[in-house]
C-alpha cells in the first residue's frame, strides 16, 4: 500500500504542469497551507474575510507593543512643538539593543512611583552622570558647565526655568523637562519625590519620533542641535 502510494506521487509529480497551474506551482507544503486557511475561516462567522481581519488585528496588536505605539499628548507641557490632541508614534525598540536615550530625545515614560500614574511625554535634558544647573548669569540651563542654548524649542516666552537647581543625575536615571517650561511638571517639580525628579531607563516606553496626527502637523522629530556640544559628563559631575 506503501509502495503504491509513494509511485502514484512520483508519477503525478513527474507529469507535465500545464502552464499557470496554482496547485503545482505552489508545492505541496504551500497548498497545506493554504487549504489550512480555508479550514480555519470555515469555522468563522464570515469566513476568510473575518480571518484575514483578525489576522491584521493580531498583527496590530503585536507593533503595538513590541514596535511602535501611537500616544496621544494630553496637555501643553511640550508646546509648541507638540500640542494638545497631537499624535505622536512613539519607537519603543529605540532603546532595546543597548542604545540609551541622548540630551535632546523627546521621550514617553511610565511616571508611576515617580511623577504619578500614567505615562509622561517629555525631553530628555540630563543623561546618568550629568550636572545640570539653572541657571547661569544669561537665565540658560547649564549641563557639565556647557550652557545651552534652548531658544529653537522653548514655547515663546517662557524662560528655561524659574525654578532654580543644581542636581547630578545618578547613573540609569533620567532628568527631564517640558518645552513648555510654565506649563509643565516635570523633573523640577520632583527634587524631593522618591527618586529625586530622576526617571530610571527601565520607566521609559520609547523616543517619539513622529507627530502622526493631525494631517497638518504631521512632521518628524529632531534632536536639537544645541545638545551636541555637550561635553560628557565628569566623574562625580563636577563640572562648575
Amino acid at each position: 500500500m506503501d509502495t503504491e502510494a509513494q509511485s502514484t506521487e512520483r508519477d503525478r509529480s513527474s507529469r507535465p504542469s500545464a502552464p499557470g497551474d496554482p496547485s503545482d506551482a505552489a508545492g505541496p507544503e504551500g497548498r497545506s497551507r493554504f487549504a489550512l486557511y480555508h479550514r480555519i475561516s470555515a469555522v468563522l462567522p464570515g469566513g476568510l474575510i473575518s480571518l484575514t481581519l483578525l489576522l491584521g488585528l493580531v498583527l496590530l496588536l503585536l507593533l503595538n507593543t513590541f514596535v511602535v505605539q501611537p500616544f496621544q499628548i494630553p496637555s501643553g507641557s511640550m508646546e509648541q512643538g507638540l500640542r494638545i490632541g497631537d499624535r505622536v508614534l512613539v519607537d519603543k525598540l529605540a532603546y532595546r539593543f543597548g542604545a540609551e536615550p541622548r540630551r535632546g530625545d523627546v521621550v514617553v515614560f511610565d511616571g508611576t512611583g515617580y511623577f504619578g500614574d500614567a505615562d509622561y511625554i517629555k525631553r530628555v535634558v540630563g543623561v546618568g552622570g550629568d550636572r545640570v544647573v539653572c541657571c547661569d548669569e544669561d537665565g540658560r540651563i547649564k549641563v557639565n558647565g556647557r550652557a545651552v542654548d534652548e531658544s529653537t524649542f522653548l514655547f515663546p516666552g517662557d524662560s528655561p526655568s524659574s525654578v532654580p537647581f543644581d542636581v547630578v543625575v545618578p547613573a540609569g536615571t533620567l532628568f527631564l523637562l517640558g518645552d513648555h517650561r510654565g506649563d509643565s511638571s516635570d523633573s523640577r517639580d520632583h527634587l524631593g519625590s522618591p527618586g529625586g525628579g530622576m526617571i530610571p531607563l527601565g520607566a521609559v516606553v520609547g523616543r517619539a519620533d513622529w507627530i502622526i496626527w493631525p494631517r497638518t502637523h504631521w512632521t518628524r522629530l529632531h534632536r536639537p542641535a544645541a545638545y551636541a556640544r555637550v561635553p560628557a559628563a565628569a566623574a562625580g559631575g563636577a563640572h562648575g
